[in-house]
């Protein structure tokens, strides 16, 4: 079979191919012996490791079989598959990961790494209940916050920065219980030693600096990226000067969002009003 040289981060397809052909190559195996473990052909065995079939939580977990293994490739499948939310945004996460700090401003709805997973399963079925995603889409959509949650709380996390627009608070979602335990779960993490939490008040008007959810990332080697989203995809900026002034806008809205004390107590007053 052919075999091509992979840059594991240029996508989520090259990381899940990189992975499987290193695991199989480890085990001593031939493509054509995975397959038959995994009861599928050689032909699809060598498209996944060359990058070039995007894996399915289905395989994922023939080749878990085939490994004796619980779960590990159909969790990566799983991640692979992170573009159901918008295009562009796998290639925003393969990077998150790496985040020293990440600094977010959403407006609507809670960011996605601040939500509970009841949140996040209300947002996905209003998207089952309109037609624009399917209930796998659905479920994908939220295992794949779970393992971005869970890549965060790493052993050395980074430096988390939130600025929620007000209307992110004010919008209910599945409930007052599932609104109670998300307003809980904010001042959990306003808590935390690499935390910084604030609302930017509807007040602000047309002073707010972005239109739009933003994150900024700051790798390790202090370069920064920047992921914007609009309703049809999403944009990864790679070019450090391109991000300088996204950031300067950042700081500018930090500077008239409300301090993390005037966060937490705007947080307590809205759990307090819930029916």
């Amino acid at each position: 079979m052919n075999k091509n040289e992979l840059d594991a981060a240029a996508s989520p397809e090259a990381e899940f191919g990189d992975f499987l052909r290193s695991s199989r190559e480890a085990k001593g195996w031939r493509q054509e012996d995975l397959a038959y473990a995994a009861g599928c052909s050689p032909t699809h065995i060598s498209a996944l490791e060359n990058g070039r079939r995007r894996p399915t939580p289905q395989i994922g977990r023939k080749l878990d079989s085939a490994f004796g293994w619980d779960r590990v490739f159909a969790n990566r499948a799983i991640d692979a598959r992170s573009s159901v939310l918008l295009e562009g945004f796998e290639k925003y996460v393969a990077q998150e990961s790496k985040a020293e700090e990440l600094r977010l401003f959403t407006l609507g709805i809670i960011p996605g790494v601040l939500q509970t997973l009841d949140y996040a399963r209300a947002i996905a079925a209003g998207a089952v209940r309109r037609g624009s995603i399917t209930q796998e889409g659905a479920d994908d959509r939220v295992a794949v916050l779970a393992r971005r949650q869970a890549r965060l709380r790493r052993e050395q996390p980074p430096v988390i920065h939130a600025v929620l627009d007000e209307s992110c608070l004010r919008r209910p979602v599945g409930g007052p219980g599932v609104m109670s335990a998300q307003f809980d779960h904010l001042l959990e993490f306003a808590k935390l030693p690499n935390s910084l939490l604030q609302v930017a008040p509807l007040a602000i008007g047309e002073d707010r600096a972005f239109d739009l959810p933003v994150n900024i990332i700051t790798l390790p080697d202090r370069s920064l990226m920047a992921y914007a989203e609009s309703a049809q995809q999403g944009n990864l900026e790679r070019d450090s000067d391109a991000v300088r002034p996204t950031l300067a806008a950042y700081y500018q809205l930090q500077g008239l969002a409300l301090s993390q004390a005037e966060t937490v107590a705007l947080i307590c007053q809205l759990r307090e009003e819930l029916p």
